[in-house]
Parts: C-alpha cells; sequence; structure tokens
C-alpha cells in the first residue's frame, strides 16, 4: 500500500541540530512544509554528498516555509560525531534525526530490516502531516536538492491551486494544466 496521502504515523526521536540535542515528533511537523530524508548511515560514501547538496540549498528550502530532516538509524550522539569530524557534514543547519530504534524508518517503510539501516527515501510532507511526494533510490544512486526543490514548488502550487496540475518539468512561474474534458487527446 502507498504511504501518499497518509497521515505521517506517530513517532518521537531525538535530532542534533544547532549544537544540541533536541526531541522531534509528529506533532512538530504540523503547520509546516517537512521534508524527510531517509539515508543509510553515517560516516558513509554517497550520503555526505546529499546531505551537503541539500545543506547547499537550505535556504531555498526555508524561504519556502520548509524544514528538512535528514533521518538515519545512527545515534544522536553519532550525527553530533559526524556534524563535528566533517567539513561536508559540519555545514548542516538542518536537524539531524536519530532513529536508532528503527521506529521512524518503520513508519515511513523504509527499513533495510536485515542491515538495520534505512532506504534512500524522500518523503515531502504537507502542513497537514500527510506524505505528498514519495521518491525512493537503491543505495548506490545519490539525490539531487535542486530537483526535490523543483518538487516542492509544484505540490505547494497545486495545494494553493487545486483546480490545477503541474505537467512534466514544470518550473515555477511557467504554465499549468486545468484539467477538464477539453484537454483530453489534445496534450
Amino acid at each position: 500500500m502507498s504511504l501518499l496521502n497518509t497521515e505521517v504515523l506517530p513517532f518521537k526521536a531525538t535530532a542534533y541540530h544547532n549544537g544540541e540535542f533536541i526531541d522531534v515528533t509528529d506533532e512538530s511537523l504540523k503547520g509546516q512544509w517537512s521534508i524527510f530524508f531517509f539515508y543509510p548511515a553515517d560516516f558513509t560514501f554517497v550520503c555526505p554528498t546529499e546531505l551537503g547538496d541539500l545543506a547547499d540549498n537550505y535556504e531555498e528550502f526555508k524561504k519556502l516555509g520548509v524544514e528538512i530532516y535528514s533521518v538515519s538509524t545512527d545515534t544522536h550522539f553519532t550525527h553530533k560525531a559526524w556534524h563535528d569530524s566533517s567539513e561536508t557534514i559540519g555545514k548542516l543547519q538542518y536537524p539531524m534525526l536519530a532513529d536508532p530504534t528503527h521506529v521512524v524508518s518503520r513508519n515511513f517503510d523504509v527499513l533495510i530490516e536485515e542491515d538495520g539501516v534505512a532506504d534512500r527515501g524522500t518523503f515531502v510532507v504537507d502542513p497537514d502531516g500527510k506524505i505528498q511526494i514519495i521518491e525512493l533510490n537503491a543505495g548506490n544512486i545519490g539525490r539531487n536538492a535542486e530537483e526535490l526543490l523543483r518538487k516542492v514548488k509544484a505540490a505547494q502550487y497545486v495545494r494553493a491551486n487545486p483546480n490545477e496540475v503541474c505537467p512534466a518539468k514544470w518550473e515555477e512561474g511557467e504554465e499549468t494544466l486545468a484539467p477538464s474534458l477539453d484537454l483530453v487527446g489534445k496534450i
């Protein structure tokens, strides 16, 4: 069963954020857009390139009212150690959510049970706490923050304009479509 348009299941987790350990719950998400960015593990290879890419685009996400939560099954202590020892991870300003109990990874259906780590999954959650976008990649394929930014803008646009849809490759400011019988077979 797909998680699209379902509400994020209850959870409570600790995150490393701006030099502190903070609590994050499903209630923390209400009223804002959120991205859950699951990755297999700290101190690895592809993961820091993705997290660094998100960090480089974080201000653009913040302008859209989006909070990013990177999530792995590592502890919040491991997140701090990685943040303190890596130049790339040291520039992260968004919360690094710890999921050593695997609750969050199971809630989003990305836990690789036999390995105890998460798949490379991205989930965009709307202000009502419902999942609007899901992207899953194989462990050896990194994601692109600029494409994620484009998708978030599209999700926000259609939420604000429920009678319109965004076509392929839609970019902010471009023409959208208004679904109707008149368009059937004409595109």
